[in-house]
């Protein structure tokens, strides 16, 4: 065991395939071990290097091994595939991690502390619940089209379908009546739901300092803000912003070959959550400068004159992407910008 210096580990709830290997990449023991095993067996091993995929329950294993001593590292799965040979089952996944990890140029995922995850499981909470009560009002929509009622786009329209549903001169059949009531009521328990979990996160948002010097920026709020704070990896990691806004998937794909240069559309890689809310928040910022001008000469102002607002939105999320890095990593606030317009209340 002595001469074991990365252990590569297949992570599952109740089996656990466990690859050592020496320095050399020599393997030294394959193990098949259950959940208590694993863990008496990575506590008593001595002092190496543990690598395993992100995955579910992988930030949580990895915070596991490194209160036992070891070094823990994560990979993503996509970068451990290639490393599987001939067929796939558990104990070669383990053998690939390892090889995978001995790359020196292999990039590793940011081990997650708990209070990240917190942040997390808050975030995924409120969108699950949003896109149920999405679900459900389309479906709504859809029951009432088949009738001849249209109703229009949005959440903040309810009113209008409540008023078609309860007027009993309309000729909607009362069975159908009943289910769209139903509906309203299920729709109007997820709206309460979403609230509560949007105070929560608001509440959380003002705690934090990260989350509060974000807020500072324009068409950043407490959801990206929190998002941020839960998905990124520490600025550090990131030489320059540009390789956040490259992580975050906000630069074009890439095909180039033959030295010529061929640049295609936005690559969107990385963290979707963040990328879509500042795009998001991007485009509060667009509408808000077609609203009111920005200053006369400013990027904005150019971008807006000659581009179409959402490849404008795209662009300035970009930007946005390298403020955040530059922020975070210099610790101080955002500071105005000719190329941005006031904060919108």
């Amino acid at each position: 065991m002595e001469e074991v210096t990365i252990v590569g580990v297949d992570l599952a709830k109740n089996v656990f395939h466990v690859h050592g290997a020496r320095a050399d990449g020599h393997p030294v023991f394959r193990r098949k071990l259950s959940r208590l095993q694993f863990h008496r067996f990575m506590m008593d091993l001595p002092r190496c290097l543990v690598v395993m995929e992100a995955c579910g329950g992988a930030h949580h294993w990895a915070r596991e091994m490194i209160r036992f001593g070891h070094e823990a590292k994560l990979i993503a799965p996509r970068y451990v595939k290639p490393f599987v040979k001939r067929h796939k089952n558990d104990a070669n996944d383990a053998e690939a991690i390892v090889e995978a990890a001995t790359r020196p140029t292999m990039r590793f995922v940011e081990v997650k502390t708990e209070a990240q995850q917190e942040r997390a499981i808050v975030f995924r909470a409120r969108e699950q619940l949003v896109n149920q009560r999405t679900e459900l009002v389309n479906t709504l929509r859809a029951h009432l089209y088949e009738f001849g009622y249209i109703a229009p786009y949005g959440i903040h329209h309810m009113g209008r379908i409540e008023e078609i549903i309860a007027d009993e001169n309309t000729d909607i059949p009362t069975a159908v009546r009943e289910i769209c009531r139903g509906l309203m009521e299920q729709i109007a328990d997820l709206t309460v739901r979403t609230d509560k979990l949007k105070k929560h996160i608001d509440a959380m948002s003002r705690e934090a300092e990260t989350t509060r010097r974000l807020q500072t920026m324009p068409g950043v709020g407490p959801i990206l803000s929190l998002a941020i704070e839960a998905f990124a990896p520490p600025m550090e990691s990131f030489r320059r912003g540009r390789d956040f806004a490259a992580w975050l998937g906000l630069v074009p794909l890439q095909k180039s070959t033959g030295g010529k240069q061929r640049l295609g559309k936005m690559s969107k890689m990385g963290q979707r959550d963040i990328r879509r809310l500042l795009i998001i928040g991007a485009m509060s910022v667009v509408y808000g400068a077609t609203r009111k001008r920005p200053p006369e000469g400013s990027w904005l102002a150019r971008m807006l004159a000659r581009k179409p607002r959402l490849l404008v939105a795209v662009a300035l999320a970009k930007k946005m992407a390298r403020s955040i890095w530059a922020m975070l990593t210099k610790g101080e606030d955002y500071r105005g910008h000719p190329v941005t317009p006031p904060q919108m209340a």
